[in-house]
């Protein structure tokens, strides 16, 4: 792990898009990455979904921390404590869940590491926090409105959100959850379309996260 919890907390406050990405194939994520890191992007989700997600994942730690030294790249799509120890082991700079483990949340804490827990609901985000959870993910977002996160704030103040699921790359979209208390937003499919990456669209990918990260800053 080369970013520490608070140094990861401060590079997503600046640059409060995560996307989570996923693919076989080394170099093509490579390229993403990169088209990714040009756009500003500087915290980068990597999902451990597929058979090989690992591998992948470990190639893309050696390739972040030679090229782009100061971008941090996490798991996500982690379950359990095991998961979370052996992608410790690959140098993972913080972990994603789609859900809420207390036993991941302990593996995060001994080693200082970021963790952003899945959770839907108020007593969930309560949990979460309790557990050392700082920055929750709000997963899937798609089945709630923005207005959830300001009530949600009204009660909770300490407790910041990341919304992911439903969050389209748009000034609509992304204005909405923002102004409603949102503290960064992960996107997936919507940054990273089917046809873009056959395509080898990364230009679009770049220029795209460039004008997302644009809409928020102003």
């Amino acid at each position: 792990m080369k970013f520490s919890k608070t140094l990861l907390y401060t590079k997503l406050s600046e640059t409060p898009i995560m996307p989570l990405f996923n693919h076989p194939d080394v170099e093509k994520s490579k390229a993403v990455v990169k088209a990714c890191y040009n756009g500003g992007i500087r915290v980068f989700e990597y999902t451990n979904r597929g058979v090989g997600a690992d591998k992948v994942f470990g190639e893309l730690v050696k390739y972040i921390r030679t090229d782009f030294p100061d971008m941090a790249i996490g798991i996500g799509t982690i379950f359990n404590a095991q998961e979370a120890e052996y992608f410790v082991s690959l140098d993972t700079d913080f972990i994603v869940q789609p859900t809420l483990d207390a036993g991941v949340a302990n593996v995060c804490q001994q080693n200082n590491m970021a963790w952003f827990p899945g959770v839907l609901t108020p007593n969930e985000i309560y949990k979460a926090n309790q557990l050392g959870a700082d920055i929750v993910k709000i997963f899937p977002a798609n089945v709630l409105s923005p207005s959830f996160v300001k009530s949600v704030k009204t009660v909770m103040p300490q407790v910041e959100m990341m919304i992911t699921g439903g969050v389209e790359p748009n000034e609509q979209s992304l204005t909405t959850w923002f102004n409603a208390g949102a503290k960064a937003v992960g996107m997936g499919g919507q940054l990273f379309p089917k046809a873009i990456l056959d395509d080898n669209n990364f230009n679009w990918i770049e220029n795209t996260v460039k004008e997302c990260l644009s809409v928020i800053k102003n």
